[in-house]
């Protein structure tokens, strides 16, 4: 007996839990990497020559946004917006896959010495839901070479536009993985971070 009152009392519970996240306000969630196109979709982008064989160290991004949480707002209701907050370390989500997007496209990532550092930090990172999902971001970036002289300095910025159900978890995820898509393609195609890359 006891048993099966534990049993219905966890089978209750995540019945609760679940249609809390179903239906509830999306506080503290998770990200997930989950784009819904991919980098070749955007255009093709050169990656040859010094700038493909210079080695590239990017350190950990900072996140200098004034509410490091909160992602995005459903807005579909002006007297009630509905805030998206995570769990997540935003900085360490777009650095894990702008950095894995950029060496997929043909740059030279390294862990340890490199002839090029890349530092920044995180200005913009936000969803806004009205009648559909739009997310831009932006990242302030300083490619140095291993004497710390400063090359460039400039924005890799994303943007993405999507339908979707409303105030949906999934929606957020595919359009804050495809701002970062974007910016990784608006990154590669700007000439003086071009530049700066060959200059080694």
């Amino acid at each position: 007996m006891r048993q099966r009152f534990l049993a219905i009392a966890s089978f209750t519970t995540v019945l609760v839990s679940g249609a809390a996240f179903a239906g509830g306000d999306l506080q503290n969630i998770p990200l997930k990497w989950t784009p819904t196109s991919t980098f070749a979709e955007m255009g093709h982008v050169e990656v040859s020559g010094p700038m493909a064989s210079a080695k590239i160290h990017f350190e950990p991004l900072v996140d200098t946004r004034q509410n490091p949480t909160l992602v995005a707002e459903n807005r579909e209701k002006p007297e009630k917006i509905r805030q998206v907050t995570t769990s997540s370390d935003v900085a360490a989500f777009v650095f894990d896959h702008l950095k894995d997007t950029l060496h997929g496209a043909g740059l030279n990532i390294v862990d340890g010495s490199a002839d090029l550092i890349i530092t920044g930090e995180v200005r913009q990172f936000f969803v806004t839901e009205v009648n559909t999902y739009g997310g831009e971001m932006s990242v302030l970036l300083h490619v140095k070479n291993s004497a710390g002289k400063e090359l460039w300095t400039g924005t890799a910025a994303g943007d993405s536009t999507r339908w979707g159900r409303s105030y949906k978890a999934e929606n957020y995820y595919e359009t804050m993985s495809d701002m970062i898509l974007r910016a990784a393609y608006n990154l590669l195609s700007t000439a003086g971070f071009r530049d700066a890359l060959a200059k080694t």
